[in-house]
């Protein structure tokens, strides 16, 4: 019994043997089109290859640029990576007398007495010195800057570059060699000083600017601390109960700058208990300190019109052994009775006991140190506390000199600018990152 016919023929096997025919020429047809089987299609090589210097930096680095290969991003689209090479190639480090066996290939490289290779140069022959992704047009081969370090590239010296763009089937294409470039350091970091130099010209020109307007004349003003207002309040307070003042520099060197700041402050204080013709005592922890306050109230007294006034036994050395000092100290402010204790300068452990004494003395107190673990205690114990950088400024804030004012009137300005600036750059940072980021980018070398 027949199932089905297959129309004028009762026999089916035409139909299939065209079937075969028609899958057979189709195949022929694709492998026609077709690259090889197993062959790898290189993608179109990258043109225009360059390499310079690299700038601002140290020196031993090149940076090869080139123009992408047809075949990345467009055309066949199969770059996936490019592959830098570079030559002459180096062989080394190897010890420094193969230098000198009379092989022209071998240099030495000398830059200190234990830091000494050669190296063979083997021109003709490529290194592979680094790779780069698809779509990036340029490679900075930067090498260590020690002689025998694995990867130095010396400085002034010729090197050539070729790029090759690598499919994902590992068909390779390579550019054209580059002209020859030399690695060599630069004196001026251009880009740093751009980002450090015209922060430092705008707050040279304010403070040029301000201390141009204090020698006019002109009145700057200057934001109120309480604690140097209240120096000449303490100064009277004492002349007027006919008590001494006692003037404390702290345990600081002579090189300390919060010594210094309080040095000067001293030259203020003792101009003042020269006019009033109040005694003043200084103890001195370190005798150097002791030499240069004799010598800072000496010229106070002198500056006052009163030199005849001056007393050699007004400072005087006590010990340098911390709680001796400070017991010695204490003592003299209960038997004298002090009236106004000043606390300025570097203080330790030593500064509540200070403080406490005073206080039950019944003196007033007006404190300042840079020590941030000790200001606490001076805030707790004293009647007024000079902060941080109150400290530096108090001799500004007293003396009302031209150049210390105008000075000190800039750093306030640049405060203003730098929290503007950071203002803004946060407020750009919100909106748009890369940008600020790009802005503000440097390279550290």
């Amino acid at each position: 019994m027949r199932l089905c016919r297959f129309g004028k023929s009762e026999n089916p096997l035409w139909l299939l043997a065209a079937v075969l025919a028609a899958i057979a020429f189709s195949s022929l047809v694709a492998l026609a089109q077709s690259p090889a089987t197993g062959v790898p299609v290189p993608p179109a090589p990258p043109t225009n290859v360059r390499a310079t210097d690299t700038p601002n930096d140290h020196g031993h680095a090149i940076t090869a640029r080139w123009d992408l290969s047809a075949d990345d991003g467009q055309g066949r689209n199969n770059v996936v990576f490019y592959k830098i090479l570079r030559t002459p190639r180096l062989v080394g480090p190897l010890p420094a007398d193969s230098a000198r066996a009379g092989n022209p290939d071998v240099r030495l490289f000398i830059s200190a007495p234990y830091n000494t290779a050669a190296w063979r140069f083997i021109d003709g022959e490529w290194d592979t010195v680094g790779q780069a992704p698809l779509g990036q047009p340029q490679y900075e081969n930067r090498g260590g800057k020690q002689r025998d370090a694995a990867d130095f590239i010396p400085d002034h010296v010729d090197f050539r570059y070729r790029v090759a763009a690598v499919a994902a089937d590992g068909g390779t294409s390579t550019s054209e060699v580059s002209a020859p470039a030399q690695a060599s350091g630069q004196i001026i970091h251009w880009q740093k000083l751009g980002h450090i130099g015209i922060p430092v010209a705008i707050f040279t020109l304010l403070v040029l600017t301000f201390i141009s307007v204090a020698q006019e004349g002109r009145e700057l003003y200057i934001r109120p601390i309480a604690g140097i207002d209240a120096v000449d309040e303490a100064i009277g307070r004492a002349t007027e109960m006919n008590r001494p003042i006692l003037y404390v520099l702290g345990l600081g060197a002579a090189d300390d700058i919060a010594t210094i700041a309080s040095l000067t402050i001293l030259s203020r204080v003792a101009k003042k208990v020269a006019q009033h013709r109040t005694e003043l005592l200084v103890p001195c922890y370190d005798a150097v300190v002791m030499s240069v306050a004799q010598e800072t109230v000496k010229q106070a007294y002198l500056d006052a019109g009163r030199p005849e006034e001056y007393k050699e036994d007004i400072v005087y050395f006590v010990t340098q052994e911390q709680f001796a000092y400070v017991a010695a100290v204490n003592g003299t402010m209960l038997r004298r009775q002090t009236a106004t204790n000043f606390y300025l300068g570097v203080f330790y452990a030593e500064s509540l006991i200070l403080a406490e004494t005073g206080s039950l003395a019944g003196s007033i107190q007006i404190s300042g140190t840079d020590r941030t673990t000790q200001i606490p205690f001076f805030v707790v114990a004293c009647d007024y506390t000079l902060i941080g950088e109150e400290l530096y400024a108090a001799s500004a804030y007293l003396g009302r000199e031209p150049k210390l004012l105008g000075t000190l009137k800039a750093q306030d300005w640049a405060k203003v600018v730098f929290f503007a600036a950071l203002a803004v750059g946060t407020l750009a940072a919100a909106i748009n990152p890369d940008t600020l980021r790009a802005i503000f980018t440097m390279r550290v070398n």
